[in-house]
C-alpha cells in the first residue's frame, strides 16, 4: 500500500508538473515579446522592404543575407543550401544540438513572395514600403502615422507583400527560438531551421536540395509555418496539403487582330471559342464535368470525417464578409470542398477591355487553369483529363505556336503548357509524435484547437515524404483575411506574437 501511494503520488506530481511547466514556459516567452516587440516588430518591418519575388535573383541574395544576420545574431550558425541546377535559389539552414535530446524537429517556412502589381493595391500602400494599419482599408481600415520607437497596437497590421505568406513564418520560428534561449528555457529537441526561396513557383529545385542534403535533414517531424489559422481565429493543425499545378492555355484565332465589323460572323473569335471552352468543363453548381476528374480521390477516413465534424461552422460569416449569397458545391460543406480536387480560372486575356477597348476580333485568347490536388490524384493523370476534354471538343493540342500549315490543317488549335506541379499529402491523424504536437499547441490556449485533414492551399509536401522519408504536420500562424497573394497584404501583429508562443510550444514539447 505504501508502495502504490508512493507511486500514485509520483505521478500525480508528474501530471501537475506538465502543464505547470507549459504554463511556465509560455509566460516567459509572452513576456519576451511584449518586452522586445517594438525591436521585434522593426526588425521585420525591414526584412519586409526587400523585395521577394523568386525571380528577382539579386533581391533574392538580400533575403538570404538578411535571414542569415537573424539567425547569426541568435546564436544559430546559417549556411546556404543548393540544389543541382544552376541559378536557383538557396535555401537557408540552420541546425541547433541539443544534449541528450530526444527528438529532432524540423521547422520550415519561405521567404519568397508572389508576384506584385503595386497599381491594384490601395491608396498609400505598397507591396514593399510596409505600415501599420488599424484594419484592411478595403473595410474602412486607417494608415498609421507611426514614429519609430513609439509603442506598438498587437490590433494593428502591418501591411506588405510576404507580410503573412510567408515572411511571417521565418519571423515567428527564429523568434521563438530566441524567446527560449532568451528566457533560460531547457531545450529537450534537436533543431533544424528550412527556409526556402522559391515555393510561390512551385518548389521546382526543392527536391534536388533535399537529395544533396539528406542526411543533414534528417529529422522526426517537419512542421510547415505557412497559412492563415481558422476563420473563427483559432489555431489550428492541418495533416495535409493539396497538391497544385498550372495549365497555360493559348487559344488560337486569325494570325492577326480583325476588324469586327468586317470580318464579324466569318472569322471564328477566340474568346468566344476560349470561354465556351471553359464553361462546358463545370456545370451551374460547381461541378467538374470532365471525364474521370474525380475518381482516383481517396475517401476521408472515419477519423478525418470525425475531425471535420467538431470544426466550428464558419460558412455564414464567410458568405456575409465575400458578398456570396449561394456558394458552389451543391450543399457539400466548407471543409468536404476542400478533399475534393478543384479547377480554377486564374485569369483569362483576349484584346483589351475599359478604355482600352476597341472593335476587333483579337488573334488569340488566354487562360490560366489552376488544379488543386487531393489524395490518390497525380499531377500527369489530372493534366491529362483536362487536355483529353479538350480534345473531345475538336481542338488539336499544341505545345508551341501554330505554323502556318498546321493552321490550314486544323479549324481549332489550342496550345497547353503547364507548370511542374506536385501530389497532396496527408500525414495520419493518429500518429503519435502528430499528437504531441496538438498537446504542445493545445497547452497555449484555453480553447479547444481546429484539427483538418487537409488545408485548401497547397505546398510541396509530398517532395519531404518522397525524398526525406519524413513525416509533415501543417500549423499556420496568420490572420485568415490576410490578404496573402493578393493585393494589400496583411497581418495582424497579435497573431505574430501568438505564433510565437505557438513555435516555441512545439520546439519544447516532449
Amino acid at each position: 500500500m505504501k508502495s502504490f501511494c508512493k507511486t500514485g503520488f509520483t505521478g500525480l506530481l508528474l501530471f501537475l508538473y506538465i502543464p505547470l511547466f507549459s504554463q511556465i514556459t509560455q509566460q516567459k516567452v509572452r513576456q519576451y515579446t511584449k518586452t522586445n516587440q517594438v525591436k521585434l516588430i522593426e526588425e521585420y518591418t525591414n526584412f519586409l522592404s526587400i523585395p521577394n519575388i523568386a525571380s528577382d535573383s539579386a533581391n533574392i541574395r538580400r533575403n538570404t543575407d538578411f535571414i542569415m544576420k537573424m539567425m547569426n545574431d541568435r546564436g544559430i550558425k546559417a549556411e546556404l543550401l543548393f540544389g543541382r541546377s544552376a541559378g536557383a535559389n538557396p535555401a537557408v539552414f540552420g541546425k541547433v544540438t541539443v544534449k541528450n535530446a530526444k527528438q529532432t524537429i524540423a521547422l520550415y517556412a519561405h521567404y519568397d513572395g508572389q508576384p506584385v502589381n503595386p497599381k491594384q493595391w490601395s491608396e498609400g500602400l505598397q507591396p514593399f514600403h510596409p505600415v501599420f494599419i488599424t484594419a484592411p482599408l478595403e473595410r474602412g481600415g486607417k494608415i498609421i502615422d507611426y514614429k519609430k520607437g513609439d509603442a506598438i497596437d498587437p490590433s494593428w497590421r502591418i501591411s506588405g507583400r510576404s507580410a503573412a505568406d510567408d515572411k511571417a513564418g521565418v519571423m515567428t520560428i527564429l523568434n521563438a527560438y530566441d524567446a527560449l534561449v532568451k528566457s533560460k528555457v531547457a531545450l529537450n529537441n534537436n533543431i533544424l531551421f528550412f527556409f526556402e526561396g522559391e515555393e510561390e513557383e512551385g518548389s521546382t529545385h526543392l527536391g534536388e536540395i533535399f537529395e544533396n542534403n539528406k542526411e543533414k535533414l534528417q529529422s522526426d517531424l517537419w512542421i510547415i509555418i505557412d497559412g492563415p489559422r481558422h476563420v473563427s481565429g483559432k489555431k489550428l493543425v492541418s495533416f495535409g496539403v493539396r497538391g497544385d499545378v498550372n495549365m497555360y492555355l493559348t487559344l488560337y484565332g486569325p494570325k492577326r487582330p480583325l476588324h469586327s465589323g468586317n470580318y464579324g460572323n466569318w472569322a471564328p473569335s477566340p474568346a468566344m471559342n476560349l470561354v465556351q471552352l471553359l464553361a462546358g468543363m463545370k456545370d451551374d453548381k460547381g461541378n467538374i464535368l470532365i471525364n474521370g476528374f474525380y475518381d482516383d480521390v481517396v475517401p476521408l477516413s472515419a477519423s478525418e470525417k470525425e475531425a471535420i465534424a467538431k470544426v466550428p461552422n464558419i460558412e455564414e460569416t464567410l458568405k456575409k464578409e465575400l458578398g456570396i449569397k449561394e456558394p458552389d458545391g451543391e450543399g457539400k460543406s466548407f471543409l468536404e470542398l476542400l478533399s475534393l480536387p478543384t479547377l480554377n480560372i486564374n485569369g483569362i486575356s483576349s484584346g483589351n477591355v475599359g478604355s482600352m477597348a476597341s472593335n476587333q476580333i483579337p488573334a488569340k485568347a488566354e487562360a490560366v487553369l489552376d488544379l488543386r490536388l487531393v489524395k490518390g490524384n497525380d499531377v500527369e493523370r489530372q493534366i491529362q483529363k483536362v487536355v483529353k476534354y479538350i480534345e473531345s471538343k475538336g481542338y488539336h493540342v499544341l505545345e508551341h505556336e501554330p505554323s502556318d500549315e498546321e493552321r490550314m490543317q486544323y479549324a481549332k488549335l489550342i496550345k497547353i503548357t503547364h507548370s511542374s506541379g506536385y501530389n497532396s499529402q496527408r500525414t495520419p491523424m493518429d500518429v503519435p509524435i502528430a499528437k504531441n504536437v496538438v498537446k504542445a499547441i493545445q497547452s497555449t490556449v484555453d480553447y479547444p484547437i481546429v484539427l483538418i485533414p487537409s488545408s485548401g492551399g497547397s505546398l510541396p509536401l509530398v517532395v519531404f515524404e518522397e525524398k526525406l522519408d519524413a513525416k509533415v504536420l501543417s500549423v499556420p500562424i496568420a490572420n485568415y483575411d490576410n490578404n496573402q497573394h493578393a493585393e494589400n497584404e496583411n497581418i495582424q501583429i497579435s497573431y505574430l506574437m501568438e505564433g510565437i508562443e505557438t513555435i516555441a510550444a512545439i520546439i519544447t514539447m516532449d
